[in-house]
């Protein structure tokens, strides 16, 4: 396998695309090999590995499913709060303006309002929010009144039967999910030029949108763990893209995180105090966004410099020895992930559906290498399987002869 690498193109125009190469045959081979590009693009590196799992680093052939609770005790991640309102809940800050100068009675109502975009990059945006007010404190308000019809008549032209039904509540989101306290923020979508993705501590007065994640009373050491090295490797491994740009999941990537086992006190103590370092260095550029930042280039010395503490902290939590790349993390992560979830797998056997029992069967006939009796039903299948028949596909196109 050769893991992911940019396309190169001398085409105008061209598209960014990023192209793996995987090999692979009817029968097992002992001698397997990962070439990656992690490092350098010119000069990739090739190593022989026992067996490529499905994320292309060395492991098993399991695949992670997509789990409601982490397989880790930790506190829980939500999405935020879907809108559904075809934009009229959502306020600028031209259209915030603009609504406390009409109607000064609507700032109580007035949050600021945090998708990943905003997050990111400080963009100012805001929006009516009336999931707490009292009909009899809006109702009046003309401008408010005039954006949740619109919300409820928008909501109604759905096709979707859930949202219709939403549209008997129009003034409050379609979704409700908004911590009660401050929280913890992962966007869903960021960067893939940024070596950290931005994770910070969020007002509980901020509303998050559906395109951020949230952690409600998130500790020091979960922001700590999460803005490391060692998550930052799992995520890019097991995480989806959006073109070339990450696609956090709570589903697959913080569910699936294993965390350290069992750190002592004093290695949770090393690392809450690395973590807070690096919230104490992000406070010293006050006027500077995630995005400024955590860009690869214009990142602060002092910021860098408190990261690499905190990853190094966070890996000798794993194990003593260093890790030489992010492929080695991964593996090892991969190994640790198995250990935990063993436990959690199926013990009975599934039984076999009447398709399947039907499928061995409906062939025709049994070619000469399968005339030998076999033990059950099911290598029955799974041999028969393997053959190929004219009569269930066909030709691709049609001859004069």
């Amino acid at each position: 396998a050769h893991r992911a690498f940019p396309w190169e193109s001398e085409a105008r125009g061209k598209a960014h695309v990023h192209v793996v190469i995987i090999g692979f045959g009817p029968t097992d081979v002992p001698a397997k090999f990962i070439t990656d590009y992690d490092t350098d693009l010119e000069h990739p590196t090739c190593t022989q590995v026992a067996n490529i799992n499905p994320y292309l680093v060395e492991g098993s052939d399991r695949c992670m499913p997509k789990r409601r609770e982490p397989i880790c005790p930790c506190e829980p991640m939500i999405y935020g709060s879907k809108p559904v309102d075809g934009g009229h809940l959502i306020l600028s800050r031209k259209e915030k303006l603009q609504l406390l100068a009409e109607c000064p009675d609507a700032a109580k109502f007035v949050r600021r309002f945090h998708g990943s975009e905003e997050f990111i990059n400080g963009i100012e945006r805001w929006c009516l929010w009336l999931a707490e007010a009292q009909p009899e404190q809006w109702r009046n308000l003309a401008p408010i009144r005039e954006r949740v019809e619109k919300v409820r008549k928008f909501r109604r032209s759905s096709v979707k039967g859930k949202t219709v039904e939403q549209a008997e509540q129009p003034s409050i989101f379609g979704e409700l999910r908004q911590p009660k306290t401050s929280y913890l923020a992962i966007p869903e979508v960021s960067s893939e030029t940024r070596r950290y993705i931005p994770v910070g501590f969020v007002k509980a007065g901020v509303i998050a949108s559906n395109l951020l994640y949230t952690v409600p009373n998130a500790s020091l050491y979960t922001f700590a763990i999460l803005t490391s090295h060692m998550h930052m490797a799992w995520m890019r491994y097991t995480a989806g893209r959006l073109e070339s740009r990450y696609r956090y999941s709570a589903g697959l990537v913080y569910n699936n995180f294993p965390w350290p086992l069992s750190p002592t006190s004093e290695q949770r103590e090393t690392i809450e105090k690395a973590g807070q370092t690096v919230l104490d260095v992000r406070a010293r550029f006050s006027t500077s966004t995630f995005a400024d930042l955590y860009d690869p280039v214009a990142m602060p010395a002092a910021l860098a410099k408190a990261h690499a503490t905190l990853d190094r902290a966070v890996d000798r939590c794993y194990r003593k020895e260093p890790f030489e790349s992010d492929r080695q993390r991964v593996e090892y992560l991969f190994q640790l992930y198995e250990q935990i979830t063993a436990p959690l797998a199926p013990t009975v056997k599934p039984k076999r559906s009447a398709r399947r029992k039907a499928l061995y069967s409906a062939y025709p006939f049994i070619p000469a290498s399968m005339t030998d009796p076999v033990p059950n039903a099911d290598q029955a299948v799974a041999e028969a399987g393997q053959c190929y028949f004219i009569s269930e596909e066909p030709p691709p196109y049609r001859t004069n002869t």
